[in-house]
């Protein structure tokens, strides 16, 4: 049980800016065990967005969006962000694989990273902007948890393009049955609390992540930690959208 406290607190510290003094070193069991704990580290990031949603949703629905933004942003120090940008520097390059890969590996962004930032924190307060409020808390837990395990899938499943980078880090380390086990709980506290509003986004948040690793395949050859970040980006903003679409279809019936 100490150790799989310890990956969870592990994947807080990697995925979170959440100040947690303890030293744990990041060894391959303890990133097999935390994939367990993915979709939970994204379930608190919704829970944090929500609270700063629902306190500043006072003041106006402007506000409460963007602080919702800011929120996930600052929690997450963004980290799957910068791994959005760096994704979309490099796939929008139209070079080689190898010079793709040095274009990612640069700290520095390029044009469509910062174009691909502007729109990423835009589509997300447009979307959290139009969320009911009554259902907002479960949009963000259900939604920030699901993008979360769409990265675990990634990782479990996938194959490293750079070997020796994060990503291979990360995959070297899964374990399928961890990941079986944290889907099916996953799945199942989505149809508990959310129902089928819930199921629908998980599916197309998991979907968002398949279509993009079928992609950076073609591009790249495999994947990388940055790619993790863009699917983590990416689907956060389909499931927003899916969930509003879902949430207007059930009113008119």
């Amino acid at each position: 049980m100490k150790s799989f406290l310890k990956s969870f607190i592990l994947m807080l510290q990697f995925f979170t800016r959440i100040p947690i003094p303890i030293s744990i070193d990041m060894e391959k069991k303890a990133i097999s065990r935390g994939i367990l704990f993915f979709p939970i580290v994204g379930m608190l990031v919704g829970i944090i967005s929500w609270g700063i949603y629902y306190i500043l949703s006072f003041l106006n629905r402007d506000m409460a969006a963007l602080g919702a933004v800011m929120g996930a942003v600052a929690v997450t120090g963004g980290l799957h962000v910068d791994g959005l940008s760096d994704t979309c520097d490099g796939f929008f390059s139209a070079r080689s694989r190898e010079r793709i890969l040095e274009i990612m590996k640069d700290s520095r962004a390029g044009t469509f990273g910062v174009i691909a930032i502007c729109l990423d924190l835009l589509a997300r307060y447009a979307v959290i902007k139009d969320l009911p409020q009554d259902a907002a808390i479960t949009a963000f837990v259900v939604i920030f948890g699901a993008s979360r395990l769409g990265a675990a899938l990634m990782i479990t499943f996938g194959k490293s393009a750079r070997p020796g980078g994060l990503g291979e880090m990360f995959s070297s380390s899964s374990n399928k049955l961890y990941f079986f086990i944290s889907f099916f709980a996953y799945a199942l506290i989505c149809a508990v609390s959310g129902g089928f509003q819930a199921v629908i986004c998980l599916v197309a948040v998991l979907f968002v992540f398949l279509l993009l690793m079928r992609y950076s395949y073609k591009i790249i050859g495999g994947l990388t930690g940055d790619v993790y970040g863009a699917g983590i980006e990416l689907s956060e903003i389909a499931g927003l959208i899916v969930f509003i679409g879902v949430e207007k279809w059930i009113s008119f019936l």
